[in-house]
C-alpha cells in the first residue's frame, strides 16, 4: 500500500474520532503559547503530553495514588523540578538514559517526565526481576541513573549507577529522593530544544534473558490504535481511568499515555487488590479500567456481598490485555458488569494490533477482535503465504508501531514488511482474529500438535474450575504428554471428570494424561503463566 495514502487515511480517521472525543476545540487561546513551549522544552516525549495537559487543564486531577491526588499542573511542575535536581546531582551531560523501577504511583510518572525534559532515554525495569536479571539488563542497556522504590534497592547494589529513591518506607538510606529533589530545585529550563530518545520496554524474560524493545515516541504512529479504541468504545476526554497492570509494561504505560492525552484522572495503586478496585471505582467514578485477565478473575472471585457493596455504574470500558483472555472469563465478566469488556492484542515489538468489542466477545468469546486502523494483520503459513480463512498459521503484524529491532541487535522474523508476533491463530468468517497459542508453547504428543491455550480455555469453561495451565512433559511412549495444573472454584471435581469434559470438547489426543490440583498458578506481574516454574516444580 502507498505510504502517503496510509498516512492520509490515518489522519482522516483520527480527526473524525478526536472530533467526537471531547478533546477537539477545547483549548483556550491563552493556553496555546504554553502548549508550543511544552513541545520545545520536552520534545516528543511523555513529558510533552503532560505539559500540554497542564497548559490546557491545569487544575484537572492527573494522578490519584496511595498518597492522595495531584493535578496536571502539579505533576508537570514536579517532573520539571526533578529534572533540575537530577542534572545538578549527577551532571546533566552524564544522564543519557534513566531507568525506572517503581510500582504504580506518582513517582513512576514524575521520573518519566523528568527524563523527557532532560532528553534522556527511558528504560522501564520489571519490578519482578531478580538481581542477576537486572545485572544482565544493565550490562546490555546502560542506565546512568535509576529511580527506584526503596524496597528494590538491595537488587541494585553493585550495578555502578546513580540511584534516586522514589517511594520510601523508612529513612534508612542516604540516597537522594524524588521528594527532596522536587522540593529543593526550580523548574528545569533547557538551553536548547530538547530531542527525544527511545523508551525501552523489556520482554518478560520468562523464556530467557530479558530483551529491550526500544522505540522513539511518535504521535502519528499511535494515532491508529488511539482512534480505533475511541471509535469502538465509549471512552472520552476526562473519563477517570484506573490502571491495574504495572506501568513498566507496554499495556500499562500505553493506557497512562492515553489518559494523559485525554486529560483524564488516573488511579494508581502500588499493589493490586480486587476490592480496592471496586472501592476506587465508586469513589472516583471510574469510567475505564485497564486490567490483565488474572485481575479480572480476582475481581470475580469476590463474594456476592462484597460485590454488591460498591457502585460500579460509572464503568463503561474495561480493557483486558497483556495475556490471553479465557473465553469463559470474558462471558462471566460481562454477565456481572454488563457489555463493557474489550480485549486487546499486541506486543512490545508490534504495538497494539487488534481490539475486540463486547459484541464481538459475546459472538466469539475467544476472539481478540479486528485490526486497528492502519494496522495490517495477516495469518501466514511456513512459506510466508496467506492462510485461507479459518486455517491456522503464524500471526504477522505491520504498521507504524512495529519496532526496528532489539537493543544490542537482533529482531523478529519479517515477511513483506510484517513482523511475526510468535503466535499461532486464524481469522474466522467475520474477520475476527483468534489466537491459539505461542509457537514455542506447542506440545507434540504422539505426533500431534497441541497448543496449551486451547485446552486451558476448555478447562476454564468447566463450572468447577477458575484457572488452568497445561504443559508438556517428557514421555517415553508419546514424546511428550500433557499435564494440566488446575485451580478449582471450591470442590475438586476429580481427574476423571475433567478428562471426560475435555474429551467431550476436543480431540482425544488433546486430553491431559494428568491433572494436578493447585491453589494458584505462578504468574508474572502482567498475568502470564510461568510455565517454566510448573515444569521445574517436579509435578507430573
Amino acid at each position: 500500500m502507498n505510504a502517503a495514502r496510509d498516512t492520509a487515511s490515518l489522519l482522516w480517521h483520527g480527526a473524525r474520532v478526536l472530533a467526537g472525543s471531547g478533546l477537539a476545540g477545547q483549548a483556550r487561546p491563552a493556553a496555546l503559547p504554553r502548549m508550543a513551549r511544552a513541545l520545545r522544552e520536552a520534545g516528543t516525549s511523555p513529558a510533552t503530553l503532560v505539559a500540554v495537559a497542564a497548559a490546557h487543564r491545569p487544575e484537572t486531577t492527573a494522578v490519584i495514588d496511595d498518597r492522595g491526588s495531584l493535578d496536571y499542573a502539579g505533576i508537570d511542575e514536579a517532573g520539571a523540578r526533578l529534572a533540575t535536581g537530577m542534572a545538578g546531582h549527577f551532571g546533566e551531560s552524564r544522564i543519557r538514559s534513566v531507568g525506572v523501577m517503581c510500582r504504580n504511583h506518582r513517582g513512576f510518572v514524575i521520573a518519566t517526565l523528568a527524563a523527557g525534559r532532560l532528553g534522556a532515554g527511558l528504560l522501564y525495569l520489571n519490578t519482578d526481576f531478580s538481581a542477576p536479571q537486572l545485572a544482565q539488563v544493565c550490562e546490555r542497556m546502560r542506565a546512568d541513573v535509576i529511580v527506584a522504590d526503596e524496597e528494590f534497592l538491595p537488587r541494585l547494589e553493585g550495578l555502578g549507577v546513580g540511584v534516586i529513591v522514589a517511594w520510601q518506607d523508612s529513612a534508612d538510606n542516604d540516597l537522594p529522593s524524588v521528594d527532596e529533589l522536587v522540593a529543593s530545585n526550580p523548574r528545569y529550563r533547557p538551553a536548547r530544544r530538547v530531542s527525544s530518545r527511545p523508551i525501552t520496554l523489556l520482554t518478560s524474560g520468562t523464556t530467557g534473558a530479558p530483551k529491550g524493545a526500544p522505540r522513539k515516541p511518535n504521535p502519528l504512529a499511535t494515532l491508529g490504535p488511539v482512534a480505533t479504541l475511541l471509535q469502538r468504545s465509549r471512552l472520552r476526554a476526562g473519563d477517570p481511568v484506573l490502571i491495574g497492570p504495572p506501568l513498566f509494561h507496554g499495556f500499562g504505560i500505553a493506557l497512562w499515555a492515553l489518559a494523559a492525552f485525554l486529560r483524564s484522572p488516573v488511579v494508581l495503586r502500588r499493589r493490586f487488590d480486587p476490592e480496592t478496585v471496586l472501592a476506587d471505582t465508586q469513589a472516583h467514578r471510574v469510567a475505564c479500567i485497564a486490567a490483565v485477565p488474572a485481575m479480572l478473575q480476582r475481581i470475580l472471585g469476590l463474594d456476592e456481598a462484597t460485590m454488591a457493596r460498591y457502585d460500579s455504574t460509572s464503568l463503561h470500558t474495561v480493557l483486558s490485555g497483556a495475556a490471553p483472555l479465557p473465553p469463559a472469563l470474558a462471558t462471566r465478566f460481562m454477565d456481572a458488569f454488563g457489555e463493557v469488556l474489550y480485549n486487546g492484542y499486541g506486543s512490545s515489538e508490534v504495538g497494539i494490533a487488534t481490539i475486540a468489542t463486547p459484541a464481538e466477545l459475546r459472538a466469539a468469546p475467544g476472539t481478540v477482535g479486528t485490526p486497528s486502523i492502519g494496522t495490517p494483520v495477516r495469518v501466514l503459513d511456513a512459506e510466508g503465504r496467506p492462510v485461507p480463512q479459518g486455517g491456522s498459521g503464524t500471526i504477522f503484524v505491520g504498521g507504524p508501531l512495529v519496532f526496528s529491532g532489539y537493543a544490542g541487535g537482533g529482531g523478529k522474523e519479517m515477511v513483506d514488511g510484517l513482523m511475526t508476533t510468535g503466535d499461532v491463530g486464524y481469522f474466522d468468517a467475520a474477520g475476527r482474529l483468534h489466537v491459539q497459542g505461542r509457537t514455542d508453547d506447542m506440545i507434540i504428543s504422539g505426533g500431534e500438535n497441541v497448543y496449551p491455550q486451547e485446552v486451558e480455555d476448555v478447562l476454564t469453561r468447566h463450572s468447577a474450575i477458575v484457572d488452568a495451565a497445561v504443559i508438556g512433559v517428557d514421555d517415553e511412549e508419546f514424546g511428550q504428554r500433557l499435564v494440566a495444573y488446575v485451580v478449582p472454584h471450591r470442590q475438586w471435581p476429580g481427574a476423571a471428570e475433567l478428562a471426560a469434559y475435555v474429551k467431550d470438547n476436543l480431540a482425544r489426543y488433546k486430553v491431559p494424561r494428568e491433572f494436578v490440583e493447585v491453589d494458584e498458578l505462578p504468574r508474572n506481574p502482567t498475568g502470564k503463566v510461568l510455565r517454566t516454574r510448573l515444569r521445574d516444580s517436579g509435578s507430573g
